[in-house]
């Protein structure tokens, strides 16, 4: 080979060896962060709210408008009696230039209003502000829940294909042993059922792990090919940040990002309570006026005049009678105002209800793991025994596929709850409002130890 194309396969490999390798959980986010629909949504909504404040200060600002108009237009006057003559004539028709510019400048100096619809301006920003950090904080959730779908997938798979190898080795031994007559037909036939049952667990599991990894991709717009799993699952797993239930209750209750979007909530229905009972209020501005006419009076006269005008001056409103319209959309107000308070009310229950639940599932998730474990070691050494007692002839080769089965079903208990207790780790992050980048960082890294 060329030393131009040992250059070319060389480049090839370092290109493709990211891609060729399997990908963590921080890689999948990464392609998640860019590319799902959901949180660019979010992102979007989040910035088209910024622009609430600058709609909001316009209220305190001047007003300038101008005016212009041009026409022309031809007066014809008629047949009239001469009055040398005394014949009627036909004078000939006039045409008319007029034209008026109008320049308008209005500066609020006192509209209620105005001031509450600039405070609510900053409440919707504060609240966008905590529904993009929840959009972030979910899609670290939803990526994390796929991730660990897919891995759960894999391990069925490879359990079901070892179990499927081990029956085999079996069924295959139990029919030499039949052939020369050391087994029964009832041996054979029983890991005959095994098999055949193995194979359709095997094709259900496949078909499990294909729809988990589309989920996955709907959120990356890639198809995983293989995930990194949990290569040894440590038995020290790391403590809490917060020693108690109840401190984990009240972090959340101060730091919860869907708590503060509906106190955002409930604040602006109060400010919007406010906001209608201002138009009972009067208004105060001051009007500035520049007006220049031509031709002024040149249909009339038949010679217009050049007027220009100036004025400034302070306006004042009193609203006096609004057909009852303002009291009952105050009424209404005031309806929504109680019903947002009452789902602020029903999302701190919630939030309470979610940490409690989730530091439950995390410290009995740690103690689940470690009793995993240990199941895991006692069933391989059980096992051992077994095909130990097997070929002593004190165990039947139906034990043996009765240990291995139990060996399999402890190591995928073990992998499962290991990843659901890395996911109620996280989501008891969420509710505390401390979920972001670096979380999930400590989370990937008890995975590819």
């Amino acid at each position: 080979m060329k030393l131009w194309q040992l250059i070319l396969v060389a480049f090839i490999i370092a290109f493709w060896h990211p891609l060729l390798a399997a990908a963590d959980l921080m890689g999948v986010y990464q392609d998640a962060l860019a590319h799902d629909a959901q949180y660019r949504s979010a992102r979007a909504i989040y910035e088209a709210t910024q622009e609430k404040t600058i709609q909001g200060r316009a209220g305190f600002l001047p007003n300038i408008g101008v005016s212009a108009a041009r026409s022309i237009q031809q007066i014809n006057p008629g047949k009239v009696i001469s009055s040398t003559t005394g014949m009627p004539v036909n004078p000939p028709e006039n045409t008319i230039h007029t034209g008026s510019v109008v320049v308008t400048a209005t500066q609020p100096l006192f509209r209620m209003e105005n001031i509450i619809i600039y405070q609510q301006s900053k409440t919707e920003v504060s609240r966008a502000d905590a529904q993009f950090i929840v959009a972030g904080q979910d899609l670290i959730l939803r990526v994390s829940q796929a991730y660990f779908d897919v891995l759960d997938a894999q391990i069925d798979i490879e359990v079901v294909e070892t179990q499927k190898k081990a029956i085999q080795k079996q069924l295959e031994q139990a029919k030499r042993n039949f052939e020369v007559g050391t087994a029964t037909i009832v041996d054979t036939n029983e890991a005959q059922a095994r098999y055949d049952l193995t194979l359709s667990q095997e094709i259900a599991a496949r078909n499990a792990l294909e729809i988990r990894k589309r989920t996955l991709q709907s959120v990356t717009t890639h198809f995983p090919e293989h995930l990194t799993g949990a290569k040894e699952i440590i038995s020290e797993l790391t403590g809490l940040k917060y020693k108690t239930m109840d401190e984990w209750v009240q972090v959340a209750e101060s730091q919860n990002f869907t708590l503060k979007i509906q106190q955002a909530a409930y604040e602006l229905a109060l400010q919007e309570v406010k906001r209608i009972n201002a138009q009972h209020y009067p208004t105060l501005d001051l009007v500035a006026q520049y007006s220049a006419q031509e031709n002024v009076g040149a249909a009339i006269t038949g010679r217009g005049i050049d007027l220009i005008s100036k004025s400034i001056g302070v306006q004042l409103n009193v609203p006096i009678f609004q057909g009852f319209s303002v009291q009952s959309k105050v009424r209404e107000a005031i309806a929504l105002k109680e019903k947002s308070y009452h789902d602020l009310e029903n999302t701190r229950r919630n939030i309470t209800l979610q940490v409690r639940q989730q530091y439950l599932n995390v410290t009995n998730g740690i103690a689940q793991v470690k009793a995993l474990k240990q199941a895991y070691k006692s069933s391989q050494t059980q096992l051992e025994s077994t095909m130990l007692g097997q070929q002593v002839g004190v165990r039947t080769e139906v034990d043996v596929l009765n240990a291995q089965q139990q060996m399999y079903a402890a190591k995928r208990d073990l992998a499962k709850a290991y990843h659901s207790y890395l996911m109620s780790r996280l989501r008891l992050t969420a509710e505390t409002g401390e979920l972001d980048e670096d979380a999930l960082i400590q989370v990937n890294a008890m995975l590819v130890k």
